[in-house]
């Protein structure tokens, strides 16, 4: 069946998965379901300890057996170490055939896979599967269809009941003896526990594992002891140092800062750029680099932001110390500057959980409220489609994250992206998997001159004042197609190995086991 981004989502992924086709961004506005309800068992005898000696005994005790769902979070990033030594220990009991919903998964967790391979894990739920895992994915050797969500989408399956966890393992920077869970004040701070909060509301168990046990009450608690059901003490949770590998550095790359540039110019000359606006970027070097550009517009402008959003590092820290931003909501914590801003500013950099950031089931997200995001992508097509997690062989190596979450909410969607990626046009007649439909996506900018979507005629005006080139969509891909060629159509077999799932749960598109050689 055809779905409303033109692809052919077959029959069959259909009725496997029980999804329907996306059929538009905004078609399930106002619609209504019933929340799901976890399993609780209640601790009516305040003798009985939350406090348990190992992993094993937390398996032991949850009554973890084959096929259940286990959930765990992203926090730390590359630093993790939760994940992989709970699967270890129940690869080691020889329990298999279990779902891992994760919120996301990275190169930290490569070590589980001899798990995929030999049957400990068969289903996937994640926004990301980089490194090994996804390259197990697109090779065929998880079992079942993997299934990559938004964040906002990850946590509207949790509460609408689509996923449901038997038991969560959320790793606490700290933890009291009864279950009150905070992201800071230990040796393994990660900032924020946002992505963790509906696997804690929502799991039938909740284990939280944590390497600093504090006094009770450890408040404010991002996880409240309501939701816990036993705590785990163990010599390591992860390694803070690897919260920012790969991302939050600004570029020194001459082609990325024009990018920036023109990014920023166009925000300026844009009619949301006025006192008061609320703002999310990326962590990449050239989206970085625009904010910092941006600051300087602001300060000549003297308009300042309400609200910056979402995944927050260190440079935006320094626009709210400066007094640019008033607060700073945040979901994730992409660098050790952030993590010790919310530490230290309280009453001015709040964490939030994922569903009040991005859940489009809810009765209003904060991603709604944005005037501007700004975003990069690995392809862009001639419809503004966008694609986050394939690469140019089409192996899964990125992740959606908030990625299509915040272009549905913003009024003002920028994606920034080179107009060559490597050897390979990354603005294309259709990009390789459609992550981010291009009705949410407005403007492009690459380092040849930026593309205002067609739908909208009211951005044309701040394209011709910012000073950067304009072109129509076709014509960026017709330069990239001049410089390096015609990219060859990739191979693929026909057995689909991985759903992307839209917001609101339908099949935005699916990808295919890659065949041994690549292209025609």
């Amino acid at each position: 069946m055809i779905n409303a981004v033109g692809r052919n989502i077959p029959e069959e992924v259909m009725a496997a998965t029980g999804r329907d086709v996306f059929r538009g961004s905004y078609v399930n506005d106002n619609k209504e379901y019933v929340k799901a309800a976890p399993k609780v068992r209640g601790l009516c005898d305040p003798k009985r300890s939350k406090l348990i000696g190992s992993i094993h005994e937390a398996i032991v005790k949850c009554g973890v057996r084959d096929g259940m769902t286990l959930s765990f979070h992203h926090h730390f990033r590359e630093g993790d170490y939760v994940l992989n030594t709970v699967m270890q220990e129940i690869h080691d009991m020889g329990i298999r055939d279990l779902t891992l919903c994760a919120s996301s998964l990275g190169k930290a967790n490569d070590a589980i896979l001899p798990f995929i391979e030999d049957g400990t894990i068969t289903s996937i739920y994640s926004s990301g599967v980089r490194g090994k895992i996804g390259e197990a994915i697109s090779n065929g050797k998880l079992k079942n269809i993997a299934v990559m969500y938004s964040h906002g989408g990850r946590v509207r399956a949790i509460e609408e009941g689509r996923i449901h966890i038997d038991v969560a393992f959320i790793g606490a920077p700290t933890a009291d003896e009864y279950g009150n869970l905070r992201a800071v004040g230990g040796k393994s701070d990660c900032g924020v526990l946002s992505y963790a909060y509906a696997d804690a509301q929502y799991a039938d168990r909740v284990v939280a594992v944590t390497d600093t046990l504090v006094p009770f009450p450890n408040i404010p608690a991002s996880i409240s002891m309501v939701n816990v059901d036993y705590v785990c003490v163990i010599d390591e949770i992860g390694n803070p140092a690897k919260i920012a590998s790969g991302a939050a550095k600004p570029t020194t790359d001459l082609r990325k800062q024009m990018m920036a540039k023109y990014c920023s110019d166009f925000v300026a000359a844009s009619p949301y750029f006025k006192d008061g606006f609320v703002y999310q970027t990326g962590v990449g070097g050239a989206s970085i680099a625009s904010t910092i550009y941006l600051a300087e517009e602001m300060r000549r402008s003297g308009i300042h932001m309400s609200l910056g959003l979402g995944g927050i590092a260190t440079p935006m820290v320094r626009l709210m110390e400066e007094g640019l931003i008033d607060k700073l909501v945040d979901t994730q914590d992409f660098d050790l500057g952030a993590v010790q801003s919310i530490r230290e500013h309280p009453d001015r950099h709040i964490e939030i959980s994922g569903s009040e950031y991005a859940n489009p089931m809810n009765k209003g997200a904060y991603v709604n409220k944005l005037d501007f995001v700004i975003l990069a992508a690995l392809e862009v097509d001639t419809h503004f489609n966008c694609n986050v997690i394939t690469d140019s062989t089409g192996m899964i190596t990125g992740a959606q994250g908030g990625h299509p979450d915040t272009a549905a909410g913003a009024k003002c969607t920028i994606v920034i992206t080179p107009l060559i990626q490597g050897r390979s046009p990354a603005v294309c007649t259709d990009v390789t998997t459609v992550t981010t439909p291009g009705e949410t996506v407005d403007v492009i900018v690459t380092d040849y001159g930026i593309a205002v979507n067609p739908a909208r005629p009211d951005l044309f005006e701040a394209a011709e004042k910012c000073g950067a080139p304009v072109y129509a969509i076709e014509q960026l891909r017709d330069i990239a197609y001049s410089i390096v060629g015609v990219p060859e159509q990739i191979r693929f077999d026909e057995r689909v190995v991985g759903i992307v799932e839209a917001r609101d749960g339908t099949i935005m598109d699916v990808v295919r086991k890659r065949k041994e050689f690549t292209f025609d």
